[in-house]
């Protein structure tokens, strides 16, 4: 008896499994270039990465993936067989919009502004930044260009859709002009009522070695899983690899432990959606990451919702003490007010999660006038400062490497991710009053140490459901409704100034 013909459907599926594996490889590399690779191996690493690069968009653009894209929309489809046929024409509507020459030049003048960033970060030096980034972004903008007469949007909006499909600037204006209503008078509020507070300062200094075994108990405790990850150390934290291998990477100073704690709380979030997204699927795009807001939402969720949690820091607590020995600052309520305190800094991955929008709002505003064309890369600094000045009240003139050279994203050509971050707080909100009303007992089970109904609510509506649903979909199905900012709201009033909206 002979075996079936594989229907067009079939031979897509076949398609993206060879692309997967090619991705795998190319996850790898870029995680050993950012932690181990050695200088000089940069140029090496960024031609084969660029060679990966151009052969998985080789295969994605071939002659013959629109007519099996046609065909398959014929086809008899189970629905979540519908959902990855959606997912792949995506894809393949972006890949199809870029020439193979762009895709290699892009990845090469990428790789080494971002390894020449590495040194010119600390050394403040934005004039030998720009002679790598201004490649960097007359890719991109030729990227953009393609993409909106490809999708029929505007040259941002394309670049915000390869991270969070269908996002507009409209979206994103009218979130960011919501936000600026009450955020700023809030800032100020806190801050007035912070002055009052005393804050015990952890006195160091902390080996990072010990921190390091410090941030794998924690990462364990969150349920992250050893045998399918590990944590090294990067100049940029990240989360990267494949879900059978995730590659999650922090940073350690020896004169303070909670940046890196805490940036590897966060990092853990990323690490756990990747690593319990639906096996049975892995190696199609219905079973990536929705979107990178949601990505986003789960390491806020992680960092913020539950890491900041009065009855997670009871937990924390001991770990920390066994680890550095006793301090009074180590206490659960003298963390609590530690993790809480607001104040308007420089740095975007140090800041408290009442300021952090402002610098989100800083970024969009610059690099969408970058990518439409209305200013050039020498105007960052004045602009950079400007708004900061206007959004924190703080000086950055002259302080390239706290001001517009701190992200790793504008050296690796990722923009329109930005609005991603303040978008996935606010889902993150969102998905933490979800679950207070399907887990009545949900604040006592995590001062029990008790996480696994909050793993459950969230593999359940958002993990294993990977992309097989629009974001919008997504979330009225995990919480009843889209995006909604009232809950973000909600959440910074009670949190740090004890009132109910």
């Amino acid at each position: 008896m002979n075996p079936p013909t594989p229907t067009h459907y079939d031979t897509l599926e076949k398609l993206w499994r060879r692309i997967h594996h090619l991705d795998h490889l190319q996850s790898i590399a870029s995680w050993d270039q950012a932690a181990n690779m050695p200088t000089k191996g940069n140029e090496a690493r960024a031609a084969a990465l660029a060679e990966i690069s151009t052969c998985i968009h080789e295969l994605l653009t071939a002659p013959n993936v629109e007519t099996l894209l046609s065909q398959a929309a014929q086809e008899t489809l189970a629905p979540p067989q519908k959902g990855n046929l959606r997912e792949m024409k995506r894809v393949w509507q972006i890949r199809n919009a870029l020439p193979a020459s762009l895709v290699r030049r892009k990845d090469l003048a990428e790789s080494r502004c971002e390894h020449a960033w590495r040194i010119q970060r600390p050394a403040n030096d934005w004039q030998g930044f720009l002679v790598n980034f201004e490649e960097v972004l007359s890719c991109s903008r030729e990227e953009a260009d393609r993409l909106s007469q490809a999708l029929g949007v505007s040259k941002y909006d394309a670049m915000m859709n390869k991270y969070e499909p269908g996002l507009t600037t409209v979206a994103v204006d009218r979130l960011f002009g919501e936000l600026k209503t009450w955020l700023p008078g809030l800032i100020q509020e806190v801050t007035k009522r912070q002055i009052q507070e005393v804050t015990i300062q952890p006195q160091g200094p902390f080996e990072p070695q010990i921190q390091k075994v410090l941030c794998e108990q924690v990462m364990r405790l969150l349920g992250f899983d050893f045998e399918a990850g590990r944590l090294d150390v990067s100049t940029h934290p990240f989360c990267g690899g494949v879900p059978e291998d995730v590659r999650m990477t922090t940073r350690f100073t020896s004169h303070e432990f909670i940046t890196s704690l805490f940036g590897t709380i966060h990092e853990t979030g990323h690490g756990r959606y990747e690593q319990n997204r639906p096996r049975e699927w892995l190696g199609q795009p219905a079973s990536n990451a929705r979107s990178m807001a949601i990505h986003e939402s789960q390491s806020l969720f992680f960092e913020m919702q539950l890491g900041c949690h009065p009855g997670f820091l009871a937990n924390l607590s001991p770990l920390i003490i066994e680890a550095f020995g006793y301090q009074k600052a180590f206490e659960p309520q003298a963390l609590a007010q530690l993790l809480t305190r607001v104040k308007p800094g420089l740095i975007r991955v140090d800041a408290d999660e009442v300021t952090y929008p402002a610098h989100i709002m800083l970024r969009y505003d610059i690099e969408r006038q970058l990518i439409e064309g209305d200013i050039e890369a020498a105007d960052i600094p004045s602009l950079w400062d400007a708004h900061m000045s206007s959004l924190l009240a703080l000086d950055t003139r002259d302080n390239f490497k706290d001001g517009p050279l701190q992200d790793v994203h504008w050296p690796m050509g990722l923009f329109g991710y930005f609005p991603c971050y303040s978008m996935g707080a606010m889902y993150a909100a969102q998905w933490f009053a979800s679950i207070e009303k399907a887990i009545p007992n949900v604040h006592t089970d995590i001062h029990n140490g008790n996480l696994q109904p909050i793993w459950e609510w969230l593999n359940d509506n958002i993990w294993e459901k990977a992309s097989f649903w629009p974001t919008v979909e997504l979330a009225q199905k995990a919480s009843g409704s889209e995006l909604d900012l009232r809950y973000f709201k909600r959440h910074l009033y009670k949190r740090y100034l004890g009132e109910t909206l």
